[in-house]
């Protein structure tokens, strides 16, 4: 008998397969764990390519301030505000399945995520015109799969089917419902230590003017309680649809901004099995 119980398999869950919530702009599988709040910064300056008297984009800024809760281990809640078009954005991931080995084997993580956004820009700054405004014109809507595998300690990769919906578009012959695809990824260089980069492509039969697809690099430096990163991105701003569907910057003229993250956590509650 004992040794039929020695014989059982275990399961092997698959664990950090990012360091945070975040790869660059778009979320990562990682929740917060149940009664854990983070507090994260972002803050991106201005284009590289505005020369010395704009000390290339220094003295310009976006920046984003949220907060992220963990409140079970499959489900968390975040909300933040944006200096870029005084954006407030809400949103809740849900993580639907383990990346396992063992005893149940599950090849991939993957976590539904719905967000909105709100801008509260005065209708002039809109650019809408002279019309009868509604406050639902403000707001737009996303829906994404986030479906990740660790391959190895060293390499991640994670596949991002995302719809947005607009409720205001620009012209008829904008789509109210915008299909986009993203791949991110990160590569471990040291313990502490990873490259990141994220895409997106949003085929642009869909959108009326003219926009760039989004592609962002950098480095994330884990020390402790925060994590550090450090990325150049051709979009300014950090929510769903202003990366995905208002991206002007151009990699090949310089349009490239950078900036970095911070990420700190505080356990508000301690895990049941915690043990003084």
């Amino acid at each position: 008998m004992g040794l039929l119980e020695n014989d059982k398999k275990e399961v092997d869950y698959a664990y950090a397969t990012f360091k945070t919530t975040r790869i660059i702009n778009s979320q990562s599988v990682e929740n917060p764990a149940p009664g854990v709040l983070m507090f994260l910064i972002q803050h991106r300056f201005g284009r590289l390519n505005t020369g010395s008297y704009e000390f290339f984009g220094l003295d310009q800024a976006t920046i984003r301030i949220g907060l992220e809760y963990g409140i079970t281990k499959r489900l968390c809640i975040g909300a933040g505000r944006s200096s870029y078009q005084k954006t407030f954005d809400g949103f809740l991931k849900y993580k639907i399945l383990f990346q396992s080995s063992g005893a149940r084997r599950m090849p991939v993580s993957m976590s539904y995520y719905a967000g909105s956004a709100i801008s509260t820009l005065k209708w002039e700054e809109m650019g809408v015109g002279e019309r009868t405004n509604y406050y639902s014109s403000r707001i737009s809507y996303t829906h994404q799969l986030l479906i990740a595998r660790k391959f190895s300690n060293v390499l991640s990769l994670q596949l991002m089917p995302t719809l947005l919906h607009k409720n205001l578009v620009a012209t008829s012959n904008d789509k109210n419902d915008i299909y986009s695809v993203g791949i991110g990824g990160r590569i471990k260089i040291t313990k502490r230590m990873t490259v990141n980069a994220e895409y997106f492509y949003t085929p642009d039969s869909q959108i009326s003017y003219q926009f760039n697809q989004p592609f962002s690099a950098g480095l994330e430096i884990e020390t402790g309680g925060h994590v550090f990163q450090l990325h150049f991105s051709n979009a300014q701003a950090f929510f769903d649809r202003g990366y995905l569907t208002e991206t002007h910057g151009k990699w090949t003229k310089g349009d490239i901004y950078f900036g970095f993250g911070i990420s700190r956590v505080f356990t508000l509650k301690k895990p049941e099995n915690f043990k003084k």
